[in-house]
């Protein structure tokens, strides 16, 4: 889960999400971005229970964060998830969530490119010591 084990919180505030429905409506959500993804949360004022309904957006599973235009006060962005599915947002333009968003996914991205070639690294250096190992038996 992002919020336990996500890292430190960067940013916590307010952005609208468009509905999913027929209507497709802006609803107001309160968000948290850590060093693994978004989470979005229901308004404070419908935060009843801990066990509410959040929706995490793990940076994992996110493509990309596309500005799609400033209109009057806001900006509007899509987040792309892997599997193709598009989220859109809004904020006020001077909060900068479009901007956050996409420079902790580049660094998530950043991180796990620089992880897997340390492992691929280690592996290899792994199969020479084995392989020196078993050259030395041979003699």
């Amino acid at each position: 889960m992002l919020e336990s084990g996500g890292g430190a919180v960067l940013k916590e505030g307010a952005l609208e999400k468009r509905s999913d429905g027929l209507l497709q409506l802006w609803k107001k959500k309160r968000c948290v971005l850590t060093e693994e993804g978004l989470v979005l949360h229901p308004p404070r004022h419908h935060h009843h229970d801990t066990a509410c309904k959040a929706k995490e957006l793990h940076f994992a599973n996110m493509k990309t964060v596309d500005c799609v235009e400033r209109k009057a006060k806001y900006v509007y962005f899509t987040v792309v998830m892997s599997e193709g599915r598009e989220i859109d947002f809004r904020c006020p333009q001077d909060e900068g969530w479009n901007a956050e968003i996409t420079l902790q996914m580049v660094q998530y991205k950043n991180r796990q490119a620089i992880l897997a070639v340390k492992s691929s690294r280690q592996k290899q250096q792994l199969l020479v010591v084995s392989a020196q190992k078993m050259l030395r038996n041979a003699q």
